[in-house]
């Protein structure tokens, strides 16, 4: 196989972004990081994918605690991604400096993105470097309807510019 091409064809796949967040039942442990690889697998139950890395803080934390929640980045929110890039700090009532709330399953939901989705996990996949999360969506929110299509309000990866590493 052709490595350049095998990265091209790979970066031709559109990624939108999200921080994945997940907090042990007593709230004391709390993950958050920016996520891509996300999408929907299923309309009833209503299921969620998200690939985390093995070597991530949330990765035991769902795994523990069978949630996370997905917070969707929207336009102009390049910041809050490079935000959780790095491991996550809970000072003040804050996530990294952002404030939060505990969704219904605990998760943390971000007060500053536009939209979130909180799952319970479903299953479990461990291949590679990373795990593939099943989720069923058990509540979701948006803090203010898009104007035109919801997808066109999300903030995605290639916005990043080159400033981000794309595996592969």
């Amino acid at each position: 196989m052709n490595a350049n091409a095998k990265k091209t064809a790979l970066r031709m796949i559109p990624y939108g972004l999200y921080v994945l967040t997940a907090a042990d039942k007593s709230g004391s442990r709390v993950a958050a990081a920016t996520v891509n690889w996300v999408t929907q697998v299923a309309f009833e139950p209503p299921l969620v994918v998200v690939g985390v890395k093995t070597d991530s803080h949330a990765h035991p934390l769902i795994k523990e605690t069978n949630a996370f929640a997905l917070n969707v980045l929207g336009k102009g929110q390049q910041p809050l991604a490079f935000t959780f890039f790095k491991p996550a700090e809970v000072k003040d009532g804050k996530i990294s400096g952002e404030a939060y709330r505990a969704g219904s399953t605990g998760a943390p939901i971000l007060a500053s993105t536009p939209a979130y989705i909180e799952c319970t996990l479903e299953s479990t996949v461990e291949m590679g470097d990373h795990s593939v999360f099943v989720g069923k969506v058990v509540d979701a929110g948006v803090a203010k309807p898009p104007e035109g299509r919801a997808d066109d309000a999300t903030l995605w990866l290639k916005e990043l510019g080159d400033k981000v590493f794309y595996g592969g």
